[in-house]
């Protein structure tokens, strides 16, 4: 294996563990909307390990361009990882942001089952987890798979926000939470729509060819 193919093995391998933290912080950011607060040093720790990683990132992609001179298929890559990184790094920003903004949140349980925020926060889960698939398989089923579910976080996301302001408007005692909270559900929805990102940036990467949010077309 060449110097090069070792620094393009060793970008791809810091993608995935860096995908695999905000997964985990994804789901550390639903675990505690849903429940009690977790342990924030944990939260801040991981927040470090994708800052570091991010910076990582950029500093192979540097070394490769110094030193190398990458064909098309592999300047796609470099750039994409780029990108990914950047998306990743901003999921992690957004989750970390939910914890802080979840221990605001008093009485939430009331309005996070009414508006079923659980399945909203399941499901942005599972797009997280299905977009660090697709950058392992590039498999075109987990790729529509991930827009579908975009879609549907953004109409549940968009039904639960006009559920609880018309709840604010009636019951004032729920103005704060319903605030906090719909400031959250935002922050879910944004994931999502890193997530989709990231899911463009690899299709990118493996089929030189850009497509737009709204029309998954996975056709050559």
């Amino acid at each position: 294996m060449t110097h090069f193919e070792i620094e393009l093995e060793k970008l791809n391998n810091v993608i995935v563990k860096i995908g695999s933290l905000a997964e985990s912080q994804v789901s550390e950011s639903v675990k505690a909307l849903l429940s009690e607060p977790i342990e924030g040093k944990e939260v801040k720790k991981i927040e470090n390990k994708i800052d570091k990683l991010d910076v990582k990132i950029d500093e192979i992609c540097q070394s490769i361009f110094a030193l190398q001179q990458p064909v098309a298929s592999d300047l796609r890559f470099i750039m994409g990882a780029l990108q990914i990184s950047n998306e990743i790094e901003r999921i992690g920003d957004l989750a970390v942001s939910i914890i802080k903004r979840a221990k605001n949140i008093k009485d939430k349980h009331d309005l996070v089952s009414k508006f079923e925020i659980a399945d909203l926060g399941r499901q942005v889960e599972l797009i997280t987890a299905k977009t660090n698939s697709y950058f392992l398989t590039r498999d075109e089923h987990t790729f529509a798979e991930i827009f579908s579910l975009n879609a549907a976080i953004k109409n549940k996301s968009e039904e639960a926000i006009q559920g609880i302001i018309s709840e604010m408007k009636s019951h004032s005692k729920t103005v704060l939470s319903g605030t906090n909270l719909v400031i959250v559900i935002k922050h879910l929805e944004r994931i999502s729509d890193h997530c989709s990102n990231i899911a463009e940036h690899v299709y990118f990467i493996v089929y030189a060819k850009i497509i737009k949010h709204e029309n998954p077309n996975t056709e050559s």
